[in-house]
């Protein structure tokens, strides 16, 4: 698997995809990036401190995701992640987050914000129609207010491209993104191992009618392909 990448457009930045011990909430009916995990957490460390070892501090800025939560990573791999910031230069840190393990966020803002390194924490709320995320994408966020679930986030990711969705909800939960994050991410649901499939239509209008608007505003990435940011796919190695 490819867990190495760089992004030059829209907020450049090197990226990794590492390994934890997995997701803990495990339940969004659309999800299962959690089976890319081990509960060996030598193994884990092997893995990841040979990714970080490809990163060179060319825009100083970094993203670090894993099949869960940032606190599912053991702790060698996070002091690796330290070690390399202050090695690379690297002075601003992207993680992921799920709503139910924030807790951690305060103190890891803290810690890293003493070796002189800023953290932005990205939230997948995947749609602000509470209803439709929890009785449908069982995504175990129990807040209903936007405001309220971007105070611990900086960024948010979503989800397009399933049953039920219109061009007005997408256009809603983009511009509701924007308006109490400070980037917004845009995935396009894709065939995977779960009971949630994509609808091509309510991709076409995504196409169509959404994209055309927010394609080239800096605030906003979107992936039609889980693999956009070079990460996730097969390695050719």
């Amino acid at each position: 698997m490819e867990r190495y990448s760089i992004i030059s457009d829209k907020n450049p930045r090197e990226i990794v995809l590492l390994r934890g011990s997995g997701c803990k909430w495990r339940r969004c009916r659309f999800c299962d990036y959690h089976l890319d995990f081990s509960k060996d957490e030598t193994a884990n460390f092997n893995l990841n401190r040979e990714v970080l070892g490809k990163i060179t501090g060319l825009y100083h800025k970094l993203e670090v995701i894993n099949s869960g939560s940032i606190c599912d990573l053991d702790k060698a791999t996070m002091a690796q992640i330290k070690t390399v910031c202050k090695t690379k230069n690297i002075k601003q840190v992207h993680f992921e987050c799920h709503w139910t393990d924030r807790s951690c966020i305060s103190h890891l803002r803290e810690e890293f914000a003493a070796a002189g390194i800023l953290l932005k924490f990205k939230i997948g709320v995947e749609t602000f129609d509470s209803l439709f995320r929890e009785s449908y994408l069982l995504k175990g966020i129990d807040e209903t207010d936007p405001e309220k679930i971007a105070e611990d986030f900086n960024e948010c990711c979503l989800l397009f491209g399933i049953p039920g969705q219109t061009a007005d909800s997408m256009r809603s939960d983009i511009e509701t993104g924007l308006a109490y994050f400070e980037r917004v991410c845009v995935n396009i649901m894709v065939e995977n191992s779960t009971p949630v499939r994509p609808d091509p239509r309510v991709i076409g209008l995504f196409k169509n009618t959404i994209m055309p608007k927010y394609l080239h505003n800096e605030r906003v990435d979107i992936l039609m392909n889980n693999t956009d940011f070079g990460v996730g796919g097969k390695s050719n190695e």
